[in-house]
């Protein structure tokens, strides 16, 4: 196994992001190891981690969308919307909901919608993280940002708790959705579970669990070389001749690209010669500009 790539990793209830991350850096015996988006310590599931050379690459698997198992509990509001803050409000109004006027509210949120962000999270307010400004008691304005949920799914309506399952564009916090929904109902509400189950094609059912990984498990089943991990990305294949021009930085012409006229200008594709991934590209007028370069001299020159 090649010590570039991408590590699907199982996070459990507890750790933190980075706390996996360590742990990844310790097993591997990599001190190059990122993540590719945090997830909160009481929420589990899938993490990606990019390790060695191929952290470079997490800024293109950010805007992937997500999907999510969660639990909301109806009735009871806390500071952070999440089980690890204060309650701070309560209802018995939760008696009185429904499930089809749960699946109304449901249907409400669903769509490119405007969220307010939590006030407990990492957007920043005057160069600050909001989080630390709510933790000293201060007050948090924060503008709503356009998201979009695709799929927004009632599983189970055990009342005052109910589960459902969620696939939103990435920017979504999943405790507003919990928020959002107490209010569609009039009862208040917040997240008590919460799992990651999907990063766009990458599924946590192909994860290796945190604690396998810091035994010495294989890691194999869970591994995605750099061109894996950019599937999502318009794929143009060039020869061994480009592929030289790409490694010494050159920018070479796109006619010269198989695939390249569906490119549109500045987004980035993955660059492919011998089912390598060579390079990260983006269209720059005619010419294909490239960044993010993994294939070495000696590969270029066949």
């Amino acid at each position: 196994m090649s010590r570039s790539g991408f590590l699907r990793v199982d996070k459990p209830i507890g750790p933190t992001s980075h706390d996996v991350v360590r742990i990844a850096r310790r097993a591997l015996s990599e001190r190059r190891v990122g993540h590719a988006g945090t997830l909160d310590p009481f929420a589990s599931g899938l993490l990606l981690l990019g390790v060695g050379p191929a952290t470079r690459l997490t800024e293109y698997l950010g805007d992937l969308d997500k999907s999510y198992e969660a639990v909301a509990r109806l009735g009871t509001v806390t500071s952070t919307l999440d089980p690890e803050g204060e309650v701070i409000a309560t209802s018995e109004a939760w008696r009185e909901v429904t499930e089809s006027g749960l699946l109304d509210a449901l249907a409400s949120l669903t769509g490119p919608i405007d969220q307010l962000p939590p006030s407990y999270s990492a957007k920043k307010v005057d160069g600050e993280r909001a989080y630390r400004k709510a933790r000293r008691g201060e007050a948090v304005e924060l503008a709503p940002a356009r998201i979009t949920i695709h799929e927004l799914e009632l599983l189970d309506w055990t009342p005052p708790d109910l589960t459902f399952r969620v696939r939103c564009s990435t920017g979504t916090y999943v405790r507003a959705i919990a928020r959002d929904l107490g209010e569609a109902l009039g009862v208040g509400g917040h997240l008590t579970w919460l799992r990651r189950t999907r990063i766009g094609n990458f599924e946590v059912a192909d994860a290796i669990p945190v604690g396998e990984m810091e035994g010495g498990a294989s890691l194999s089943g869970a591994w995605l070389t750099p061109l894996e991990a950019m599937g999502h990305l318009p794929r143009l294949e060039v020869d061994e001749v480009t592929t030289a021009r790409l490694i010494h930085g050159q920018s070479p012409d796109l006619s010269e690209v198989s695939g390249s006229e569906v490119l549109d200008e500045g987004r980035p594709a993955a660059v492919v010669g011998r089912d390598e991934l060579i390079c990260v590209g983006r269209r720059e007028g005619e010419r294909l500009r490239p960044s993010k370069v993994f294939a070495t001299a000696s590969r270029g020159s066949g």
